[in-house]
């Protein structure tokens, strides 16, 4: 299955650091943040990747190349013009590279150490396609998208909710068919004026086919200064750094 990961957008939670440089390329122990979706995605078996990203395009193909250091077939990278329309609005760069297959998508700020390629090789078999969302249970999800699950089924998604219904956070990695595209062109921009991936996934579930998996290691957001912050001590302790109880 190929791969996509968004590494747009303009890192407003991470500024004054991100004035200059894109999120995506600031370093979570010994390696850039992008590295770890990119891990993610081959350790599933994904060979062949897209990269979308705006003005920084440059510095990722600098840094990945071709993708060889990973073990990757290929790797291609779009420019997204508009760095403030959205994660759907850069996933619509993706439809030339995937064609009518079957792909993953991962947010370039997740930190995910799941191998979710039993989760890719179930939803390639799904003969009605459809989406499959990630979700984890945290203590407070109202930054992100909530899922409503009623009998083993996702009901209902709510985009940052004030007062959240459930505590199943929806994370930055989702696997569609090829017909995401047509509904991405469906939607319309929110009060943010932003194309919202929550009104794409809620088309799937208005279908009827939107399944989930729920998500059991450990994953982070490393988009603020806070999770960045976790995820840089995390990463150093597996490392088997020590001195990092701060």
């Amino acid at each position: 299955m190929k791969g996509v990961i968004l590494a747009g957008g303009l890192g407003t939670r991470l500024y004054p650091c991100t004035s200059v440089v894109n999120k995506h390329l600031l370093p979570i122990y010994d390696k850039p943040m992008v590295y770890y979706p990119i891990e993610t995605l081959v350790k599933a078996g994904c060979k062949d990747l897209l990269i979308v990203t705006g003005d920084s395009l440059g510095d990722f193909a600098q840094l990945i190349g071709n993708g060889k250091q990973f073990g990757l077939n290929s790797v291609l990278y779009a420019y997204q013009e508009n760095p403030t329309g959205g994660i759907a609005d850069a996933l619509k760069l993706a439809k030339s590279f995937v064609g009518h297959e079957k792909f993953v998508v991962v947010l370039g700020d997740n930190l995910i150490l799941d191998d979710i390629s039993s989760y890719i090789q179930e939803f390639e078999a799904e003969p009605e396609g459809g989406c499959k969302l990630f979700i984890k249970e945290i203590e407070n999800p109202t930054a992100f998208g909530v899922a409503e699950i009623t009998n083993g089924r996702i009901t209902n998604l709510i985009e940052k909710p004030q007062h959240p219904p459930t505590n199943y956070a929806v994370i930055g990695v989702y696997m569609y068919d090829h017909r995401v595209f047509d509904l991405i062109n469906s939607v319309r921009p929110s009060k943010r004026g932003e194309l919202e991936i929550t009104d794409v996934n809620m088309a799937y579930v208005a279908q009827g086919q939107a399944t989930y998996a729920i998500l059991n290691s450990i994953w982070l957001d490393m988009g603020g200064f806070k999770s960045m912050f976790e995820a840089n001590r995390y990463m150093a302790r597996l490392h088997g750094v020590q001195d990092v109880n701060l």
